[in-house]
């Protein structure tokens, strides 16, 4: 097993007299938790554990509560990456750190918002490539993107290259093959994470998504497809931007480790 990159920098610190034994300790402690008011309990030690950041899902969460959570979570990691917002939660976090020295990045096609007091995640070396089968996948691909990006990967993408155009893929793919891995997002029946994974030496990860409708729609023939794929290809859930980006970043990171 590698070590921990983000446990090897917090010892390195200290074994250069940059932090004192405390400041390590704490940073360290894999099991930090927080709470916040009578409704939540943040988790201030996954980068340190897993090797990757704390994102807060939105849904389903109510506004003020939300803002909070992303707040005291900003002000304890430097950086917050919340998914799935609605307008009314993004008015909320904006307004909760209006004055507190937090800006609030959005990106509307991935309905992200990330909260940083300044602190930018540090370049790793992987490569992530990111394709989607038609534009209506993009927001999907998008929140893997963003994933990806914020675990350190730089993200290359190629959209709109489905296979009922088969002849855009080929292009689109030979900026990508330095790539360490490939999240190939698609709808309707969810061909195209199959082809590309006949066609490049690197892992594939398929990420079904809600488009299409009648029998077996919103994803579920997409889903069926991917499962039933011939190529050698991992599937996530529907719509599952954040585990495709985050499992995609895994794979690059310990590539670069070697």
């Amino acid at each position: 097993m590698h070590a921990n990159p983000v446990l090897s920098a917090v010892l390195e610190r200290y074994r250069k007299g940059e932090i004192p034994l405390d400041e390590a300790a704490q940073e360290i402690e894999g099991l930090r938790l927080e709470r916040v008011g009578d409704f939540a309990c943040i988790d201030l030690g996954r980068a340190v554990r897993c090797g990757m950041p704390e994102v807060v899902l939105a849904e389903g969460k109510e506004p003020a509560h939300l803002a909070e959570i992303a707040a005291r979570h900003a002000e304890a990691a430097g950086r917050c990456v919340v998914t799935r917002v609605t307008p009314e939660q993004v008015s909320a976090v904006k307004t909760r750190c209006t004055g507190t020295g937090i800006s609030v990045e959005c990106r509307d096609t991935a309905r992200i918002i990330i909260l940083s007091t300044g602190v930018v995640p540090e370049k790793t070396g992987g490569i992530v490539a990111v394709i989607t089968a038609g534009t209506s996948d993009i927001r999907v691909a998008e929140e893997a993107k963003i994933i990806a990006e914020e675990m350190g990967c730089t993200v290359r993408t190629a959209y709109d290259v489905g296979a009922a155009g088969i002849h855009r893929l080929f292009p689109a793919l030979k900026p990508l093959l330095d790539a360490d891995v490939f999240v190939v997002c698609a709808g309707r029946e969810g061909t195209l994470p199959a082809v590309v994974a006949g066609l490049v030496d690197k892992p594939v990860l398929g990420v079904p998504v809600s488009t299409g409708y009648g029998y077996m729609g919103e994803g579920r023939a997409a889903l069926a497809s991917m499962l039933q794929s011939c190529s050698v290809i991992a599937v996530v859930n529907i719509d599952a931007g954040f585990t495709a980006g985050a499992f995609a970043a895994r794979i690059a990171n310990a590539g670069e480790k070697k």
